[in-house]
């Protein structure tokens, strides 16, 4: 007796001939940013970007997943070498 979309829910409330309509909001369980990722901007040359689209395009993958994935796969394959 009542719906639920995306976090919020409303419960009829039928009181005699009034029904009362009661929206519930429930919390989210990570406030923005808490959920293990951070957001921050960096400068890429056209020709990567360029590169990334036709990788996104051909493995069905957004373009931050490709970053996360290849930015985790550099660190963890990188060696550092005194000069």
């Amino acid at each position: 007796h009542g719906w639920f979309v995306m976090g919020l829910t409303t419960n009829f409330i039928i009181v005699g001939d009034i029904m009362a309509k009661k929206l519930e909001i429930t919390k989210k369980s990570a406030v923005k940013g808490d959920d293990g990722y951070k957001v921050f901007s960096v400068r890429i040359k056209d020709e990567t970007v360029e590169q990334l689209e036709k990788l996104s395009k051909a493995t069905n993958r957004s373009r931050n997943e490709l970053i996360n994935i290849i930015l985790e796969f550099g660190i963890e394959n990188c060696e550092i070498k005194d000069s």
